[in-house]
């Protein structure tokens, strides 16, 4: 029987770094679930696993899409799931912050497969988010009673999805959860020694070239590329600009990725199949493989 253990938490946790442990003893795979780590050159600034750790342990839906393009969720489930149905029967890891990527797995969620329309969303916009949410109670009452009133993200795709498919987003939406028994292990410790941990990941992305990549990737696929205005890389850019001082962007880093690390644990803490770690905890590896055996033994 296939069996899944998801890694999850809010970043600077740990969670590469104990998943790939784990995966070294059971003699697993990682799958990522981090939605900036599919995109191939985006390395430093995402904290993605080096070619040495991927050499350890193998490690999946990493560097699969071009930064150009764009990785749906949609796509992220079809790609995940046919991974998992690949693997069997061996246990794996679901490794990441990206708590709708994880949340498509674990939940089944149904994906409505439309992809972004440039045009109709530039059309819609352009009315205003007070009409847009009353044109959405007409079409979509039922989605509009989940959805703020000033939600324009939301708001916003659920009519695009409408008028594409001609069927409210509120039919074709739900959930189909896998038949094969899941873990959840959380990573969590108290703000300030997650503060730590942010400072000391952000000196090293610096340390380790950060500045280098993201003049690269200006120059390759111009400063305007939506991933480039993403965590960590704007922050270097707008130093790049001239705009602020190293020390600034760093400092504006930290600020943003705390902002950032707060929002994952709101999300990740409102699902009660996870069960939480310390991630400072000394003797965390083996009360985390002790766990997972527990696991692998019940689910025979």
């Amino acid at each position: 029987m296939t069996k899944l253990i998801v890694i999850c938490g809010a970043t600077a946790t740990g969670k590469s770094g104990l998943a790939l442990a784990l995966a070294m003893r059971l003699g697993s795979v990682i799958l990522s679930a981090d939605s900036r780590q599919v995109y191939r050159e985006f390395d430093i600034g995402t904290a993605k696993p080096t070619v040495a750790e991927q050499k350890l342990v193998p490690h999946y839906l990493i560097d699969i899409c071009n930064p150009a393009d764009m990785m749906t969720v949609a796509d992220y489930q079809e790609q995940t799931q046919a991974l998992i149905a690949s693997v069997g029967a061996t246990p794996m890891f679901l490794v990441g912050g990206t708590g709708l990527y994880i949340r498509s797995i674990v939940q089944g969620m149904k994906i409505p497969r439309v992809a972004p329309q440039t045009e109709l969303r530039s059309q819609l916009e352009s009315l205003g988010q007070p009409q847009l949410y009353a044109m959405l109670q007409q079409v979509d009452p039922v989605a509009a009673q989940k959805i703020h009133a000033n939600d324009s993200v939301r708001t916003l795709r659920a009519l695009e999805v409408f008028y594409v498919t001609g069927y409210p987003i509120s039919e074709q939406q739900g959930e189909n959860p896998p038949n094969y028994p899941i873990l959840q292990i959380g990573l969590d410790c108290d703000i300030e020694k997650l503060l730590a941990r942010i400072q000391q990941r952000t000196e090293q992305m610096i340390a380790n070239g950060l500045v280098a990549e993201v003049e690269y990737l200006c120059q390759k696929y111009g400063a305007d590329l939506s991933l480039l205005n993403t965590l960590g890389y704007q922050e270097i850019k707008q130093y790049l600009a001239g705009d602020i001082s190293l020390d600034e962007a760093k400092e504006l880093t930290i600020l943003h990725t705390r902002q950032f690390a707060k929002r994952q644990r709101t999300w990740f803490r409102a699902y009660p199949q996870i069960e939480w770690f310390d991630a400072n905890d000394p003797d965390l590896l083996e009360k985390v493989w002790h766990r997972i055996n527990e696991f692998i033994s019940c689910t025979i």
